[in-house]
């Protein structure tokens, strides 16, 4: 097998974007406002998280948290409910994104103590699910929901009342789901005596609170690279080679689709005539091929329903493994676990979000919004 056919193999969903972003180069060739469609901050953001994740787990934070949550949940069902809800709800407060990047890895650490891969698979399905769901909740949850939330100017009582009712539904779908989860007993080992570096440890810590704060727009994206870059380099520079570089350069080509399909007219000018009175149902669909954040950015300038638009981009996030950016973080991290069986984690997923997605939709109809 060539080195390409090896690399196609190992990032299949960046040589998909890589594909996409060239073919639409050819309609919008490069030019000045190519530099407008990176979202310099979300790279960033993604970059110093995965430096401060693998620096908590170099230093045993991740193998303590196991055991502690294996030894409180005694079986896999319980295990799968908790992390479901740990998901949902940190997602509410510090993205989707982060709330996958922190707790992921932590179960692909835990099922390492655990043989059962079906049980793995649809656990980190069900939390990704219940991430992406939990970030439609607050418009700091996903950068669709901030970005829209500002762009037109939503009020919180009118956010409330267009996301609660859906979000609530989908927690209940997402637990319920748990259930196809065994009541096999996992257990933790003794406690070790191997105590967490203290330094170490509240420099890591310093780096997610400034990652968080990047997130909240309090701190600018270039202090966010600039701290973390000097608490790598000063307590463990080979942290550097733990970021998923193949993630960032993925989410950089569909920046480059995008921003090249906003700009065709045709495309335009099809979702200016279509959109009306149907934002819910064309943004979600959309969500399903270029993915919610930049359906939410593309759509945005075709219609005054924000809160259609925002319901839609976010239950868009449901579905295709690229509905949600979000989605493609935890695919990449199952996908290089050992073991890892990515046939069978698309076909779990696609169901479970298949499913999700058509009861969510049912019930938006149900209540008149479809």
């Amino acid at each position: 097998m060539g080195k390409t056919a090896k690399f196609i193999k190992a990032q299949p969903v960046l040589t998909i974007a890589f594909i996409a972003a060239v073919v639409t180069m050819f309609i919008i060739p490069p030019d000045g406002k190519y530099a407008g469609y990176i979202n310099r901050t979300v790279l960033i953001e993604l970059a110093a998280l995965m430096a401060a994740v693998a620096g908590f787990r170099s230093i045993g934070i991740f193998d303590s948290v196991t055991g502690f949550i294996l030894r409180r949940t005694g079986n896999v069902r319980r295990l799968g409910a908790v992390m479901v809800l740990i998901c949902f709800f940190s997602a509410m407060l510090v993205t989707n994104d982060v709330a996958l990047i922190t707790f992921v890895p932590l179960t692909l650490l835990i099922y390492g103590r655990i043989n059962d891969e079906k049980s793995r698979i649809l656990t980190i399905v069900l939390e990704t699910v219940a991430a992406n769901i939990g970030s439609m909740l607050t418009p700091v949850g996903n950068p669709q929901n901030l970005y829209l939330y500002d762009e037109f100017g939503l009020t919180a009582s009118a956010f409330v009342k267009t996301m609660l009712p859906a979000g609530a539904v989908g927690l209940a779908g997402v637990l319920l789901l748990t259930l196809f989860l065994p009541k096999t007993p996992c257990s933790a080992p003794e406690r070790g005596s191997g105590r967490i570096p203290a330094a170490k440890g509240a420099a890591y810590g310093a780096m997610f609170l400034l990652c968080l704060l990047t997130v909240f727009r309090i701190v600018p994206d270039l202090i966010c690279l600039a701290g973390a870059l000097a608490i790598v380099l000063i307590f463990d520079w080979k942290l550097l080679g733990k970021v998923d570089y193949a993630l960032l350069a993925t989410f950089v080509c569909f920046f480059v689709f995008v921003g090249n399909i906003a700009r065709i007219d045709a495309v335009s000018d099809f979702f200016s005539e279509v959109l009306e009175g149907r934002e819910l149902l064309i943004s979600a669909g959309l969500s399903q091929v270029i993915s919610n954040v930049p359906a939410a950015v593309m759509l945005a300038g075709f219609t005054e329903n924000g809160e259609k638009l925002m319901l839609g981009v976010d239950l868009g996030g449901l579905g295709t493994v690229i509905a949600s950016l979000a989605s493609l973080i935890s695919f990449q991290f199952y996908r290089n676990a050992e073991g890892a069986r990515t046939g069978r984690y698309m076909l779990v997923f696609t169901a479970v979000n298949a499913v999700l997605l058509a009861v969510l939709l049912g019930f938006e109809y149900a209540i008149g919004n479809i």
